[in-house]
């Protein structure tokens, strides 16, 4: 990449790179999977024509303000899960604003323990490790945070009406096309650490048939390629924005917005399913902490904390 449309000699590749010169083949042979161009000119060398969309540091820190949000960036071309490693590096007292993304995930996951779609080089799968000022009670205003955050920025970039269907799910006309999950380490009193896992479908060509009906991509929307980058880039700016109102002005700055980008938010029949629990009714707004107000057939008012939200 620093020389790109340059022919770069073979020999000179590999001994930059430490490696024999056969190694250097499989390597080029590697790019190219992931939708690198690399033309090869007998007797000459290699040259760089077309760079992939992969989400290494260096392509997403062009991408971002100076910030704390990715400043510290580990890049995966496969992981289990981002929301794991992302785990494991807080434990280790990884910084706040650290950011672990993977160019595939082989056991995404999504809320109640379900999986997530994660296929190569064509959806965008990261987790962001924040150490809020928060009592674990009010950290549940993260996951709102990060859906209004993913909905800017993919109505953005995409020129399509977004929807939040509360708490976690950014839609298109009706269908997911991403999902947020936030998980924390506590103490009684205090968060030590949260991690917020985005995942978007960005440029899926296709959408597995048992999905289809309620998932989509940006790519299906809107029949064009989208660049990961800029979508990671345009998110991340906007959380770290939003995380700042959060600590000047509180839950309410969140919820304020929320409530503007959601339709479920207030004036929508909804079913909640909670494990065993059936909770139908309208949706009347969001309390201060960000639960769903559901006031049901028989008037009662009752306060959402978590569960299946899904129009009735």
């Amino acid at each position: 990449m620093e020389n790109a449309t340059v022919v770069m000699s073979g020999t000179k590749l590999a001994s930059e790179l430490r490696v024999p010169h056969s190694t250097l083949w499989e390597l080029i042979e590697r790019l190219r999977e992931w939708g690198a161009e690399v033309r090869g000119l007998p007797g000459t060398g290699y040259q760089l024509v077309k760079v992939p969309d992969l989400l290494t540091p260096k392509m997403i820190r062009q991408r971002l303000h100076a910030g704390a949000f990715g400043s510290r960036i580990h890049h995966y071309y496969q992981v289990d899960s981002t929301m794991n490693e992302a785990a494991r590096l807080a434990a280790a007292k990884a910084p706040h604003g650290a950011l672990v993304v993977a160019e595939e995930q082989t056991a995404g996951r999504g809320r109640f323990g379900r999986s997530w779609f994660s296929p190569r080089g064509t959806g965008l799968y990261f987790t962001l490790i924040l150490r809020p000022k928060l009592a674990p009670a009010a950290a549940p205003i993260l996951t709102l945070l990060a859906g209004v955050a993913v909905a800017e920025a993919v109505g953005e970039l995409t020129g399509r009406p977004t929807d939040v269907r509360w708490p976690n799910d950014v839609l298109i006309r009706g269908k997911k096309c991403a999902g947020i999950l936030v998980e924390m380490t506590a103490q009684p009193e205090r968060v030590e650490h949260a991690q917020i896992g985005v995942g978007v479908n960005v440029n899926q060509a296709e959408i597995p048939p048992e999905l289809a009906a309620e998932a989509t991509s940006l790519r299906l929307e809107t029949g064009r390629t989208i660049s990961r980058l800029d979508v990671l880039g345009a998110i991340l700016k906007r959380m770290e924005r939003h995380y700042h109102q959060l600590e000047e002005r509180g839950a309410g700055a969140i919820v304020e917005r929320f409530s503007e980008v959601s339709s479920y938010a207030r004036g929508k029949r909804v079913r909640v399913t909670d494990n065993a629990r059936v909770l139908t009714g309208e949706t009347v707004g969001l309390s201060s902490e960000g639960k769903l107000l559901v006031r049901q057939d028989d008037g009662q008012i009752e306060a959402v904390l978590s569960g299946l939200v899904r129009p009735e």
